[in-house]
């Protein structure tokens, strides 16, 4: 089909737009959490492996770190296995952290790499196993508890926390012109396998690469006002007096969390943005508009 000159005019004032931001962002490195609708709608599952596909093209050194909680929950219930959380984390006994690693290590991280390789790139997939890139510890809660004179401790099971990344591996395969995606699954001290969050280790994984920036795909728009409206440009000073009125929540308080910390720990900026969206990747980063939550220093 061909382009009517107005259309032509249009896609080149797009690429004008996206210019100075190619030119500022080449040779640096974007940690992206990939979750949520775009891991299960096929429009914006494919639009997603464009969009890094993209970035790795024109010189940019995206790494992809992905979920799969859905994924592993319809497995279990495939199996027979009810699905138990405590303060938003997956119980994780022995049984359900195989499903675990055969989901996100195996069936979703491959799904992953197929789609970006499909689409003209050159992905490699990879657990926190692999190459020791991510060592881990149990993670523990407790809780107060009358009846008892010290706190309580939760055993939740294979959850674990980072203590330390080997970056060796990503390294190696960034300057290979390969696209790495991280399935969230660490290694402890004693070979053991920990689960662990994925907006975590995109997080974690940013501040030790000193990424230019981290990228947190969710289910909604971003961190929005009382009244609905997107928020935007936030600082620590701003998130806290959000979170002190009730207006930072939920689910988005980890998230927010997640970004000022790796802030904090040396990323440029970090972003909340909204995965429902066609090409949100791309929107965030070339166009003036954006489709989320920008968190600076």
């Amino acid at each position: 089909m061909s382009l009517t000159t107005s259309t032509a005019q249009n896609i080149a004032h797009v690429l004008i737009e996206a210019l100075p931001y190619i030119n500022r962002f080449v040779g640096k490195t974007f940690v992206i959490k990939y979750g949520g609708n775009a891991m299960v709608d096929e429009t914006l599952k494919n639009s997603f492996a464009r969009d890094v596909v993209l970035m790795k093209r024109i010189g940019m050194n995206p790494i992809v770190v992905h979920g799969g909680g859905p994924q592993i929950g319809q497995l279990l219930k495939r199996l027979g296995k009810e699905s138990e959380f405590f303060q938003g984390m997956r119980v994780t006994d022995t049984e359900t952290m195989d499903v675990v690693q055969m989901v996100l290590g195996g069936l979703v991280n491959k799904e992953i790499v197929t789609l970006i390789n499909r689409h003209g790139g050159s992905a490699v997939g990879l657990t926190g196993k692999d190459a020791d890139l991510i060592h881990a510890r149990q993670l523990t809660f407790t809780r107060d508890n009358p009846e008892m004179n010290a706190p309580e401790i939760i055993d939740i099971g294979h959850v674990g926390e980072v203590t330390r990344f080997d970056t060796s591996v990503i390294d190696l395969l960034i300057h290979g012109n390969f696209i790495p995606v991280i399935a969230p699954i660490g290694v402890g001290d004693n070979g053991q396998s920990y689960n662990i969050n994925a907006d975590l280790v995109a997080g974690k994984l940013a501040e030790v690469i000193k990424a230019e920036k981290l990228m947190l795909l969710t289910n909604t728009a971003g961190v929005l006002s009382k009244q609905g409206e997107l928020l935007t440009g936030l600082d620590a000073e701003r998130v806290q007096v959000l979170v002190e009125d009730g207006t930072i929540e939920g689910g988005m308080l980890p998230k927010v969390h997640c970004a000022l910390d790796a802030i904090q720990g040396g990323v440029q900026s970090a972003h909340i943005i909204d995965g429902r969206v066609e090409h949100a990747v791309l929107l965030e980063i070339f166009t003036n508009v954006g489709v989320g939550t920008l968190i600076k220093g």
